[in-house]
């Protein structure tokens, strides 16, 4: 059996600063009110703690609400553009107004090119046309380098067939009116005739391509090279005439190819009708 015994030490001036004790380990001495201090540590320590997550729970909920706000802003930001893509700018640029006719598509000389220029392009570009466009107020016209009578037909000739197939100005101008001016000078015939092998596949691809002013373009020419070179189109004609037969179910292109056929089968001769009729039965010869 142990006794336990305190004694206090005073001070003079304040309260007891340590205990004596008596126990089973003996006499010790520990200062006074230790305990409660080491108590009170342990409060404030639990009490910073949950101070300490309070703050960090109250930043990530800023955190949250401040990116929830940023989703919320970048919704309405790309709501706007869709807005805007369906307005009625993006729908005129779908569907062109009657007016657009007198603003033909130009080239942007600062703009970049999203594919690589057609060949009749390259070739314009680096002057290999040897003509230029001049801007009248009421109509366009081709100003020659020289006089288109000494000009080689080759290539030059079918360089301008390719062209027909551009659809953008000035080269949709040139390769029209310069193809139609060659076949008009003097000694036309003997120049064109030998080139036929190699005109006539430039000319097909135009009367196949999906844009209705190259197709009329490329029947146009047809109609003025047949005008030229008369029945030595008629060997070649069965590669043209599928084209036209298919083009014949449009309203628009109805009238225009029907009297391109009345213009082959005038300069082509009875030849020329044995042969479009293979090709497209329902058609009325001009001399019924």
């Amino acid at each position: 059996m142990c006794v336990l015994l305190e004694a206090g030490f005073l001070d003079q001036d304040g309260p007891p600063r340590e205990t004596l004790a008596f126990g089973a380990e003996g006499w010790t001495l520990t200062p006074f009110g230790a305990a409660g201090e080491r108590e009170d540590m342990h409060k404030s320590e639990y009490h910073g703690g949950l101070q300490l997550r309070n703050r960090a729970t109250g930043n990530y909920d800023q955190r949250t609400s401040s990116s929830a706000q940023i989703k919320h802003r970048t919704t309405v930001q790309r709501s706007k553009s869709s807005s805007l893509t369906s307005s009625p700018e993006a729908a005129r640029r779908v569907h062109p107004r009657p007016s657009d006719k007198l603003n033909p598509k130009t080239i942007n000389p600062f703009g970049e090119q999203s594919r690589a220029p057609s060949a009749f392009a390259a070739v314009y570009s680096k002057g290999g046309i040897p003509c230029r466009l001049v801007h009248g107020s009421v109509k366009h016209r081709l100003q020659w380098e020289c006089p288109p009578e000494i000009l080689p037909f080759d290539p030059l000739l079918i360089t301008l067939a390719e062209g027909l197939r551009e659809t953008k100005h000035p080269y949709t101008f040139v390769s029209k009116e310069g193809f139609r001016e060659l076949l008009q000078v003097q000694g036309a015939p003997e120049k064109a005739v030998p080139l036929l092998p190699r005109l006539i596949p430039v000319l097909k691809a135009a009367l196949v391509h999906p844009d209705d002013e190259v197709f009329e373009r490329g029947l146009s020419a047809l109609v003025q090279l047949s005008v030229v070179v008369g029945p030595s189109l008629n060997s070649h004609l069965k590669l043209l005439l599928t084209s036209l037969s298919k083009r014949l179910m449009d309203k628009k292109l109805k009238e225009p190819i029907t009297s391109a056929l009345q213009k082959l089968e005038q300069h082509g001769g009875s030849e020329s009708l044995i042969i479009i009729k293979s090709k497209i039965p329902t058609y009325c010869s001009i001399c019924c």
